[in-house]
C-alpha cells in the first residue's frame, strides 16, 4: 500500500508538470531560452518576477513555474490586484474576521492562507497601493500576518509569483512601489516576449487556436488561407497573442467554407501591417509620436464600446484603472471623439 501511494503521488506529479507547459506555444529562439529559464528556477523555492506587455502570456508562465515546482501538489491561488479597490484587496489577501466591517457577517479565510504550502500568482503587482505593499513585504519577511480585524498571527509557507505590465524600476523611481519589496519579489525576472518579436511563432499559434475553436463551437476543421497567414505574419499586435486569438475566434465563427481568407479578418486600424497603414494613413502617421498612437488608439476603441471603460479595458487589454489613467493622462473625452469626427 505504502508502494503504490508513492508511485501514485509519483504519477500525479509527473502530469502536474506536463499542465504547466502544454499551454505555452512556441519553438523561436526567444521563446526557447524562456523555457529554460522557467525549468531553471521552477523547482527553487524562489519568489519570481514576470514583466511583459499584455497578452503575452505572464499567467501561464507562472502556471508553468507552479506545477514544475516542490508545490505542485499544493494550490496554485491568484489574485488581481488591479481588480479591487485597497480596502477590498486587503481583505482578499488576509482574510477578515466576523464583524471586521460592515457586510463582514462571517470569517474569511484569505488567498495567503489558501496558498499555504502552494503558489500564489499576484498578477497586475504594480497597481497595488503602497500601504498594502508595506503588509505583503511584512508576510514574506515574516511569513505571518493577521486577517482583517483580528489579533491571532497565522503563519504560512507561500511561494509568490508576480506579473506586472508596468516598468516597475520606474514606479520605484516615482516612490509608487516600494524599491524594498521590489527586491523582495525579483529574486529572479522573466520576461514575456512581445509577439512582434516572434513571428515565427505565429503559425504553431495559429494551429493550436484553430483546433481549440474546433473544438469550443463543434465546427468543421478549418485552415487559413495563404494570403490569411501571409497578413496574421505581418501585423504588429500590440495586444500580442491575446488580440491574435481574439481576431481568428471572429475569423472562424464569420467565414464561411474550409478556408480562412484576408477578408475574413477584422483588425483595428492601427495594428495593420505598417506597408497597409502607409497606404491609408500616410506616411505622416509612421513618424508619429508613440503617445499620439496610443491616445488615439485607445479613443478609438472607447468610441467602439461607447465608452463603456469595463469592455474598452477588456478589448484593448488592461485593467480598468489602468484605462483610466491613460484617459487622465491623455485628458481624454467625448469632445475629442466628436472633433475627430
Amino acid at each position: 500500500m505504502s508502494k503504490l501511494k508513492q508511485e501514485n503521488k509519483h504519477l500525479k506529479k509527473e502530469l502536474l508538470k506536463k499542465r504547466g507547459f502544454d499551454e505555452i506555444v512556441g519553438q523561436s529562439v526567444i521563446m526557447q531560452d524562456m523555457y529554460e529559464l522557467i525549468n531553471k528556477v521552477a523547482d527553487k523555492d524562489v519568489n519570481v518576477l514576470i514583466q511583459g506587455e499584455s497578452g503575452t502570456g505572464k499567467e501561464l508562465v507562472a502556471k508553468a513555474l507552479h506545477f514544475n515546482s516542490k508545490r505542485c501538489l499544493g494550490s496554485l491561488i491568484k489574485v488581481n490586484c488591479a481588480a479591487l479597490p485597497p480596502n477590498l484587496l486587503e481583505s482578499e489577501l488576509f482574510g477578515h474576521e466576523k464583524g471586521a466591517f460592515t457586510g463582514a457577517d462571517k470569517r474569511r479565510l484569505g488567498k495567503f492562507e489558501l496558498a499555504n504550502h502552494g503558489t500564489l500568482f499576484l498578477d497586475e503587482i504594480g497597481e497595488m497601493d503602497v500601504d498594502l505593499q508595506a503588509k505583503v513585504l511584512r508576510i514574506i519577511q515574516q511569513q505571518e500576518f493577521e486577517r482583517v480585524g483580528g489579533e491571532k498571527t497565522i503563519s504560512v509557507d507561500v511561494r509568490i509569483v508576480c506579473a506586472t505590465n508596468v516598468d516597475i524600476k520606474q514606479a520605484v523611481a516615482e516612490n509608487r512601489f516600494r524599491e524594498d519589496l521590489y527586491y523582495r519579489l525579483n529574486v529572479v525576472e522573466i520576461n514575456t516576449p512581445p509577439l512582434r518579436r516572434h513571428p515565427e511563432d505565429i503559425p504553431l499559434l495559429c494551429n493550436r487556436f484553430l483546433e481549440e475553436f474546433r473544438i469550443k463551437y463543434q465546427l468543421e476543421e478549418k485552415r487559413l488561407a495563404p494570403d490569411a497567414m501571409a497578413y496574421l505574419m505581418e501585423c504588429p499586435w500590440p495586444g500580442n497573442v491575446r488580440e491574435m486569438k481574439h481576431v481568428l475566434e471572429r475569423a472562424v465563427i464569420l467565414s464561411e467554407g474550409k478556408y480562412i481568407r484576408r477578408d475574413d479578418m477584422v483588425v483595428e486600424e492601427l495594428h495593420k501591417p505598417k506597408t497597409q497603414l502607409k497606404n491609408q494613413l500616410g506616411s505622416d502617421l509612421l513618424t508619429t509620436s508613440k503617445e499620439h498612437l496610443e491616445s488615439t488608439y485607445i479613443l478609438g476603441v472607447l468610441k467602439a464600446c461607447r465608452w463603456n471603460r469595463t469592455e474598452a479595458a477588456n478589448r484593448i487589454g488592461i485593467s480598468r484603472r489602468t484605462l483610466y489613467n491613460k484617459i487622465v493622462k491623455f485628458n481624454l473625452s467625448m469632445e475629442d471623439q466628436e472633433s475627430m469626427e
